[in-house]
């Protein structure tokens, strides 16, 4: 696979066999970056780098011009630019790029009403449904990219295969600005000679510890036995990449049109800046997030937080999670991710949590694997003794020694829904 600036790209020639590949990865090709192109013609060409421009600013996005370089998302821009010295740095403007991903997402909607949005800027379409009307998937995805093209002027990468994973896997190959047609009988084929790194969730460590047992392409999974394994990854994420090196992978396009959501927010008596107390502060409205989820038999795809500084400069971050979670660990986790991503150029007054884009617990259908096994069963034990002692006896250890009298209004915002 490529390193996200475009090099080691493959494209389906025309004519393609798309036979079974109704599954759909579409995802714009640097997305804030191209529409300061878009909006800016003269930066045309040039390495272009979207992120703050003062202080601790970090890359939100770039041009396939300055990733050529390294440059990378979430890259302090003072390292950006001492890597691509020429690089044109401009502020984003979010509003902008909301609009344009809403045009977007209408296209999409105008191919097939299956369409699951995982970011502002990709989404997965179901349109195995949708060949009477449009013809087959591979026409499908050609008729969408010039669609995207001619009536908003950026271009996007398409993925077609059986499945989610596969399809996201070739619509990173394809980058910028491609094609990637994978038909389900050539999926094992296609899967073989990648990097076990490619398979969704198998992180730097998990890869390491493949590799140093000599596991480094995805035929290499399939030639180890299952128990090994799990012995060597643990028994979740074993018996995933044991699924996933066959092209196994049984999540559906979900399209939930009602949008809900349960958060905690803290404000604090006076700003904080002592990234000890911040941090402890997220974990513990994460697991009261977590708790009000398992209460209510809820779980949340998208985790979100909300950061209001101390001259009342407000963000929000999201992130959509790999499977939706009612677990207050891997909430904690995501929300933890996110704040580190955040630039912090003053004392915080207030900090909050959300889990957005709920389902009841599983409706999903049963899954191949379940990660939080684990923390569900120690959540699980807290929420008997919390309804049997009440809130507050038991608390995480790790949020002890961080506990200090920062607190004051605390919000629990409603469960907002939007028909």
């Amino acid at each position: 696979m490529g390193r996200g600036d475009g090099s080691g790209r493959r494209v389906s020639p025309d004519g393609a066999d798309d036979t079974g590949a109704g599954i759909l990865h579409v995802d714009m090709d640097a997305f804030y970056a191209s529409v300061e192109v878009l909006d800016d013609p003269s930066l045309r060409g040039k390495p272009v780098i979207v992120g703050g421009v003062e202080g601790r600013g970090v890359v939100s996005s770039a041009t396939y011009e300055a990733r050529r370089y390294g440059v990378r998302s979430a890259m302090p821009v003072g390292q950006a630019m001492r890597l691509c010295p020429s690089a044109v740095v401009v502020p984003p403007h979010f509003e902008r790029y909301l609009a344009l991903s809403g045009r977007v997402m209408d296209l999409f909607h105008e191919i097939t009403p299956l369409v699951e949005p995982l970011s502002i800027d990709e989404a997965f379409l179901d349109v195995r449904g949708a060949r009477r009307l449009w013809g087959p998937p591979g026409r499908i995805a050609r008729m969408l990219r010039t669609r995207v093209r001619d009536q908003t002027g950026l271009t996007c990468s398409v993925g077609a295969a059986a499945t989610k994973h596969v399809a996201k896997i070739a619509s990173t190959m394809s980058k910028p600005d491609g094609l990637l047609i994978v038909a389900e009988a050539d999926t094992e084929d296609f899967l073989a000679p990648l990097s076990v790194r490619a398979l969704w969730g198998v992180g730097p460590k998990s890869s390491e510890a493949l590799e140093s047992r000599g596991i480094r392409t995805v035929n290499d999974i399939r030639e180890t036995p299952r128990p090994v394994l799990e012995r060597i990854l643990g028994a979740a994420m074993g018996d995933r990449v044991w699924h996933l090196s066959r092209g196994l992978d049984a999540r559906e396009v979900e399209t939930d049109r009602i949008e809900k959501s349960v958060g905690h927010e803290e404000t604090f008596r006076t700003d904080i800046a002592d990234e000890r107390v911040l941090r402890a502060e997220l974990r513990r409205l994460a697991d009261r997030v977590g708790a009000r989820l398992r209460e209510a038999q809820w779980e949340a795809a998208t985790v979100s937080i909300k950061v209001r500084f101390a001259d009342f400069t407000t963000y929000t971050r999201a992130q959509t999670m790999p499977e939706p979670t009612n677990v207050g660990q891997r909430i904690g986790a995501a929300a933890l991710d996110l704040f580190d991503r955040l630039e912090r150029p003053l004392p915080i007054r207030l900090i909050g949590v959300r889990a957005e884009k709920l389902r009841a617990t599983g409706a999903g259908g049963l899954a191949l694997w379940d990660d939080d096994a684990e923390w569900r069963q120690v959540e699980g034990a807290l929420d008997d003794a919390t309804a049997r002692f009440g809130a507050g006896v038991v608390t995480r250890a790790a949020l002890l020694g961080e506990r200090r009298d920062v607190r004051g209004v605390t919000h629990h915002p409603p469960v907002r829904r939007r028909d």
